[in-house]
């Protein structure tokens, strides 16, 4: 069967949110249906073709599977039983599989083994196990918090490849990414490996992350809490004006909704900046001086 990108069908990156899979579909199935288009019959094709990309894009553990398997991803759960009895040191057992035995031994040109994946993905799909998967590679990509906070393109070298991704908005320190077919390729030089990404997010000089909060400080005079006023409050889009009541204490907490750090790939929606209010001591002249002495009595 020919490998079909449901990514295309839908018109979507590989990158997209579920809700922006659940958009694109019910765009395209309002367009294609065919109640809609009665007179087209390569409308009802194309609206199949629409549901079957959904079906599968829109099922988190299937999409996992297509990612990771591609055309093959159908077969991905028996695929993962014979390497998990592998990796588990207790060998490939192919009984289930057109009685092929138990298959324990360190060889890796075992016909059992060739045979096995010949069947399951076909000729040529993976190879013996020598030449099976190349090995992963592990990379830190370092970016700042403000970068972090918009989806925006990276380009970096790894084992002297230049490669380049798209960072969704909202990715967290530590967090990890795959990126299929980008790690050291096999001895036979048929499948390469994986790239696993860990994002290093940057200490930043205003903000501090908290999930999808945001933390801030803001110095104000003693006059303006005393009095109330507007204070100049730092934000990812710039700085905006906040009204303070009188006698607003010092280490105040004020929230701005909305003001904080996007959703991963939901960079719509956003959590909330925290305002630390700080107490400023300001500078005086004599002459405020003289006016600060009488108005205390001193």
């Amino acid at each position: 069967m020919a490998f079909i990108d449901y990514y295309k069908v839908l018109g979507i990156d590989t990158n997209a949110s579920p809700d922006d899979i659940k958009k694109a579909y019910r765009r395209l199935a309002v367009r294609y249906h065919p109640d809609k288009n009665k007179d087209n019959p390569q409308a009802e094709e194309r609206f199949k073709e629409i549901s079957e990309a959904y079906s599968v894009l829109g099922d988190a553990e299937k999409r996992r599977k297509y990612d990771e398997y591609g055309e093959h991803w159908m077969h991905a759960d028996e695929y993962e039983a014979q390497r998990s009895r592998y990796s588990s040191g207790g060998g490939f057992d192919y009984g289930g599989f057109g009685g092929f035995g138990d298959f324990s031994g360190n060889s890796y040109n075992s016909s059992g083994f060739s045979d096995f994946f010949e069947q399951l993905f076909g000729s040529g799909a993976f190879g013996t196990r020598s030449s099976e998967v190349g090995r992963d590679i592990q990379a830190t990509l370092e970016i700042t918090l403000r970068d972090a906070a918009v989806t925006h393109k990276q380009t970096f070298t790894v084992a002297g490849e230049s490669i380049r991704i798209t960072v969704p908005a909202g990715i967290a320190d530590g967090q990890k990414i795959r990126i299929r077919g980008k790690g050291v390729p096999s001895p036979s030089g048929k499948v390469r490996g994986d790239l696993y990404i860990t994002f290093k997010v940057l200490p930043d000089n205003l903000f501090t992350r908290s999930g999808d909060n945001l933390y801030t400080v803001v110095n104000v005079d003693v006059f303006t809490l005393i009095l109330g006023g507007e204070a100049d409050v730092p934000t990812l889009d710039g700085n905006v004006k906040i009204a303070l009541k009188p006698d607003t204490r010092p280490d105040s907490k004020l929230r701005l909704r909305g003001k904080g750090f996007p959703l991963y790939k939901q960079p719509a929606k956003r959590g909330d900046l925290i305002v630390v209010v700080k107490a400023a001591l300001p500078v005086l002249d004599e002459v405020q001086r003289k006016e600060l002495k009488k108005i205390m009595n001193r």
